[in-house]
């Protein structure tokens, strides 16, 4: 197979606004042992890259510093040691950086078939978000059928996502969102919707459940929501931090109201698990959803499509606020 001695991709110039994304001429990357090279047809965009690109992700020595986290695409080359794909294969990845390109290397052990007939669209709104509900939701948080869950940040991607797994494994969802029309759409994944502006979550769990409570959160806002999340969660419930837009520090913490329920507070960040830790969550979701996303349930929703060198506007969009589900960038 030909392939070229350079390509576009689109960097971070200097941590900043979306301005600070710019595309640059690069060499070709070669697949090291292990890897696949994929021919990028498209790459989703999610919150660790706007977090990335300001500067406020935490960036550990090693870590690709160009954004991008999941791409849809073909298969162009191999490392040594891959045997469980082909040149040609369609294929969707998590990758570790560097998505916002034409060509992207990535782990094999991070890469899979793209399900059934989906889109190089669809199948690149899927790696990121599915990865992280599936480790976090499912695997810290342990959610299972009958139990009941809150997902704050409900039409985001990981909202979205973590919204239409629930309804697929029999899990009560309730989600939290800030208009009328987002809760609606969470209405239509088949969760109870609170509107944050108008209503206390705490209260709407503790009357829609009566006083029980939820056996996991999924949290997006961190400091501010803290005490809140632990007055929702059930008796050894457990809370799982992904982010912290309300805050990245917790003050004047009820330590008691976490004792008195037993409860587990915990968080993990994607970006900085293992090679082997990422492909176990792989393997999950080959298993036990992408039978689901062949057969046409729990399709990735997309938002907007940008070209990739429109990723500036791809992080305005984000960084507004008023997407619902996935923004993706069409690169080929």
């Amino acid at each position: 197979m030909h392939l070229p001695q350079t390509m576009t991709l689109i960097e971070i110039t200097e941590p900043g606004g979306p301005d600070v994304l710019q595309p640059r001429e690069v060499p070709l990357p070669a697949p090291g042992p292990g890897d696949v090279l994929i021919r990028v047809h498209a790459a989703g965009v999610n919150r660790p890259d706007v977090l990335q690109r300001s500067g406020h992700y935490p960036m550990r020595p090693g870590m690709n510093p160009n954004p991008g986290l999941e791409v849809a695409g073909e298969v162009v080359a191999l490392g040594t040691d891959v045997s469980q794909f082909a040149l040609g294969d369609r294929v969707c990845a998590l990758t570790n950086g560097g998505g916002y390109a034409q060509y992207c290397a990535v782990p094999a052990g991070q890469t899979l078939p793209i399900p059934g007939d989906l889109s190089w669209i669809q199948a690149a709104a899927i790696p990121e978000t599915f990865f992280t509900v599936w480790a976090n939701l499912f695997s810290i948080g342990g959610a299972h059928k009958g139990q009941r869950v809150l997902i704050h940040g409900g039409t985001s991607g990981i909202g979205t996502t973590a919204l239409m797994l629930c309804r697929e494994l029999g899990i009560e969802a309730f989600a939290t969102a800030g208009s009328a029309d987002k809760c609606t759409v969470i209405r239509q994944l088949g969760a109870e919707p609170i509107n944050y502006r108008e209503q206390d979550f705490a209260q709407v769990i503790a009357e829609k459940t009566a006083g029980q409570g939820v056996n996991v959160i999924l949290d997006i806002m961190g400091g501010s929501y803290l005490n809140s999340n632990v007055s929702a969660l059930a008796l050894e419930g457990r809370l799982v931090m992904l982010g912290f837009l309300g805050g990245a520090r917790a003050k004047d913490i009820d330590l008691m109201a976490i004792m008195g329920k037993r409860a587990v507070v915990t968080g993990s960040l994607l970006r900085s698990r293992t090679g082997a830790e990422k492909a176990a969550i792989a393997a999950h979701l080959q298993q036990h959803v992408w039978p689901a996303l062949a057969a046409g349930r729990c399709l990735p929703m997309i938002d907007k499509v940008y070209p990739y060198t429109e990723a500036a506007q791809a992080h305005e969009r984000m960084e507004g606020g008023e997407h619902i589900g996935k923004i993706v960038l069409q690169v080929a």
